[in-house]
């Protein structure tokens, strides 16, 4: 199972007492929603709710494997938190102690969805995380977009430095012919940074590309603006919010989504600054390294 990062600071924020209700809107493979169904005893449950409905299926499997009464208090849904309003009152899920993102792509969709995640294996360009409500895919983005578009996803999603130089070369690729799988692109990436600096860079050269592919495929960004606009409105008096982000982009919209809502009296901020992993984790998880914790609760 994939390593949850930050846990021992997810708990402590969320504070998770028996017979408490959490979310997990990130579900994935669980790592974060266990410890807390631990913890919520006799009686509490725990609503979880995963978007891809491959992993959704399989750790749904897994789960009933282990130790199917487990389901007695879990309700796993597959559906996207952008959708949580619905969600809430289709399951008539209330009170609400807690609530849980964990907004890092998991080990599974890197390893096992064979969908383009990773620069490190050739798969095709897909990149989606539920196919069956989302016709975008990356490899569509890569071929038929505008260069002028694909230069600001990669400015704007993923703050490519070689923004204009990628999708230039980009585009007298796909002339020739399709870029079909990750190794096609990163091939195309490559040649577009300098030599020189792929020398100096602590990562890929291909990272900031094929995160700002995802986010678009998927609309991360604004399904996180659209989250965190309802959440004050949805959430009971006194329900806890903890939020892990993984780049600078999420982060930003946390922070600011927590200030214009403490602003207007509607949530106190439990973390003055964003909390991160301690050398020890990071030297465990190395996901861990970019990962920032903030924390609120609804007044």
């Amino acid at each position: 199972m994939h390593l949850p990062v930050l846990q021992k600071e997810v708990i402590k924020y969320l504070a998770p007492q028996k017979n408490e209700n959490f979310i997990d809107a990130t579900f994935g493979e669980g790592g974060h929603a266990l410890p807390i169904l631990k913890r919520i005893k006799p009686k509490g449950r725990l609503l979880g709710i995963e978007i891809d409905p491959q992993l959704y299926e399989e750790i749904r499997e897994k789960l009933k494997e282990d130790n199917e009464q487990i389901f007695e208090r879990l309700i796993l849904v597959n559906d996207s938190y952008v959708n949580l309003p619905r969600i809430i009152e289709r399951y008539q899920f209330r009170p609400i102690a807690g609530i849980l993102f964990d907004l890092g792509i998991s080990l599974w969709h890197i390893e096992k969805s064979r969908r383009g995640f990773s620069f490190k294996r050739d798969e095709p360009l897909d990149m989606r995380f539920n196919a069956q409500i989302n016709k975008l895919t990356a490899f569509e983005i890569v071929n038929y977009w505008p260069k002028e578009k694909i230069e600001k996803i990669l400015k704007d999603f993923g703050e490519e430095k070689f923004a204009r130089k990628i999708a230039e070369n980009i585009a007298k690729r796909r002339e020739v012919e399709p870029i079909r799988t990750t190794f096609d692109l990163i091939e195309v990436i490559e040649k577009s940074t300098p030599l020189p600096v792929k020398r100096k860079l602590k990562i890929h050269p291909a990272t900031k590309t094929f995160q700002a592919l995802r986010i678009a495929v998927n609309r991360e960004l604004s399904n996180l603006e659209e989250a965190l606009n309802f959440l004050p409105k949805i959430l009971d008096k006194g329900t806890r919010i903890v939020i892990i982000s993984f780049h600078s982009l999420e982060e930003r919209i946390v922070k600011r989504k927590f200030l214009e809502a403490k602003s207007k009296g509607l949530l106190e901020i439990l973390t003055k600054k964003p909390v991160v992993a301690s050398k020890e984790e990071i030297k465990i998880n190395p996901s861990a390294r970019s990962a920032k914790l903030r924390a609120g609760k609804i007044l």
